[in-house]
């Protein structure tokens, strides 16, 4: 398939129809954004890692029965996935200390959770994507009961999985955020899995090996994305 009218430009990504009115192209850029797009730059090569590192990652999944938007790798940073009615919930999953959780709680970062803590944020740029729970979903008519047990019960299963893959690699999954949209009635996890939307750290000495290394100005971005890349394809990217 091939790219044809661009649909959507985001921080990270560019959305292409194609031929087919049931798929789309996604374009992984190098661009990097933080606090809310008031800090910009370039992490070098991001877009064709974090397209083959989304692509290894869905596969996982795929394989363990939680449906999703990915049907293949087209290119260095073309991916082909089905279109999808996105639903306006960002779902984050915690499983360790870290970032904005660490600053709300006041907690320190890298206290193991007793157990995972799933959170919903309103997809909204202009409001900063405020936390809600199922009560604002309902009110506001985000989803329905019925299609939140669902997401629900799938980002629970995809933490599990992730953690458990990425743990015998030697990479914790300290947190994540996940969208989710209907293709044809059927709920699938969509978006990207990747160092942009995952807080990896290595397994033993806790190195932060995702987007905080750019947050944080804690240099070598390029090289800790890699790092991901190379573990998880047992050191051949």
């Amino acid at each position: 398939m091939e790219k044809r009218n661009l649909l959507y430009e985001g921080k990270a990504k560019k959305v292409y129809d194609t031929e087919h009115p049931d798929f789309l192209i996604v374009e992984f850029k190098d661009e990097a954004t933080a606090f809310d797009g008031l800090k910009k730059g370039v992490i070098v090569n991001k877009g064709v890692l974090n397209n083959k590192i989304s692509s290894l990652l869905f596969t996982v999944i795929e394989e363990e029965n939680i449906p999703t938007h990915f049907v293949r790798q087209l290119s260095e940073r073309d991916m082909l996935v089905k279109k999808l009615n996105i639903f306006k919930v960002e779902v984050v999953m915690r499983n360790i200390v870290a970032g904005s959780l660490s600053k709300r709680l006041g907690l320190e970062e890298g206290i193991q959770l007793s157990s995972p803590v799933l959170e919903f944020y309103y997809k909204n740029d202009e409001l900063h994507d405020p936390m809600i729970n199922e009560y604002h979903i309902r009110a506001m008519g985000l989803a329905t009961s019925e299609e939140m047990v669902r997401i629900t019960d799938e980002a629970i299963k995809t933490n599990t999985v992730l953690s458990n893959y990425l743990r015998k690699k030697n990479i914790l999954l300290v947190d994540f955020k996940l969208e989710f949209g209907s293709h044809k009635g059927v709920i699938l996890l969509g978006d990207e899995i990747s160092p942009d939307t995952c807080r990896l750290w290595d397994l033993e000495t806790k190195e932060k090996l995702d987007k905080d290394r750019f947050r944080r100005d804690l240099g070598k971005v390029t090289e800790a994305y890699e790092e991901i890349l190379k573990r998880i394809t047992g050191g051949t990217p």
